[in-house]
């Protein structure tokens, strides 16, 4: 794989020579555009404001325009000469579980790949070091232009980067969940957990983009002058006016497609515990039992050392006597 970034990480003192490597691919097909009368390519050419005229790459820099609409040039090695240790370095900065990772913050991912055999053993080190921590390394670093946030884990036996976004750059979800007050019923509850069961759990390798395959046929048969596949009949759809009957049908249409119950036979709805005035007033009795047990011990034992202190009260009284009577 091809090195898109060389540097180092920064684990305290030590530093460790990588490669950064991109960990996943595109598979998505690209269209161009076209002029739709005769086919022709459609481009884009850049060209100067001031001359007016076409320019090529390596004229082509870039600049960062001020308020008042000034352009401020900005090279290359401008930027390489930035005064943060982030630029040619991934420095770590702490160690979290897991979880405390917000998914939404998780963006690109990357490997780290030891950078020649001196870096073998110290990225040996780190990555066993998060293996046994059962934790990840958060870091910092600078990429195309601009500092970024990381996450280290382990991945098999290499260590894997994803950028994260800046807390900041996650909008909270304000506006997003319905506005009205909606009641759910244990009887939907219910229903919904049974259909979650159904369905199961699945192999993620299992799954495979079956819009890229049908686009790849659609090319297929065009390119050798075919009429390309017809669409399937869209599956009934509408409002959903019986929530109850939906879930119902649902849960049936996933137990008949596993053979778990003949078509158009009963699917069985699995209850979920919920706390009735019965259970409510059984928990309440059994409350009050255990506290009067309690209140009971509790009596007991303090009568019981009521009658311990008297008995030794007594004993030392008897004592007294007998010294007053020898004397």
């Amino acid at each position: 794989m091809r090195s898109i970034w060389n540097g180092a990480i920064s684990f305290g003192l030590v530093s460790i020579p990588i490669k950064l490597v991109n960990a996943t691919e595109s598979h998505a097909i690209s269209f161009r555009q076209i002029h739709t009368e005769d086919g022709g390519r459609i481009r884009y050419r850049k060209f100067c404001e001031l001359e007016d005229r076409e320019v090529g790459g390596e004229e082509i820099g870039k600049g960062y325009e001020d308020a008042d609409g000034t352009i401020i040039p900005i090279t290359d090695e401008d930027l390489s000469h930035l005064p943060i240790p982030t630029a040619r370095t991934i420095e770590i900065v702490a160690f979290v579980p897991a979880d405390r990772i917000d998914p939404l913050q998780m963006d690109a991912a990357y490997y780290l790949a030891a950078s020649g055999a001196p870096a073998a053993k110290p990225y040996t080190l780190l990555r066993e070091a998060l293996k046994r921590s059962n934790k990840v390394a958060i870091a910092k670093y600078a990429l195309r232009g601009r500092e970024r946030l990381g996450m280290l884990r382990v991945v098999d036996d290499a260590i894997a980067m994803h950028g994260l976004l800046w807390p900041d750059e996650v909008r909270a979800p304000q506006g997003v969940a319905p506005e009205v007050d909606v009641t759910i019923r244990d009887k939907e509850l219910d229903l919904a957990d049974a259909l979650m069961d159904t369905l199961g759990e699945v192999d993620l390798a299992d799954l495979h983009d079956e819009y890229r395959e049908a686009v790849e046929e659609v090319i297929a048969a065009k390119a050798a002058g075919e009429a390309p596949p017809e669409a399937p009949a869209p599956a009934p759809g509408g409002k959903v006016l019986d929530l109850m009957a939906a879930l119902e049908n649902s849960v049936r249409a996933a137990k008949e497609s596993r053979g778990e119950v003949p078509p158009g036979g009963e699917a069985e709805v699995r209850r979920l515990p919920r706390k009735t005035a019965a259970t409510k007033k059984t928990a309440a009795a059994k409350k009050t039992t255990a506290a009067k047990k309690t209140t009971a011990k509790k009596t007991a034992a303090k009568t019981a050392k009521s009658v311990a202190k008297a008995g030794e009260k007594k004993t030392a009284t008897k004592k007294a006597a007998a010294r007053k009577r020898t004397a």
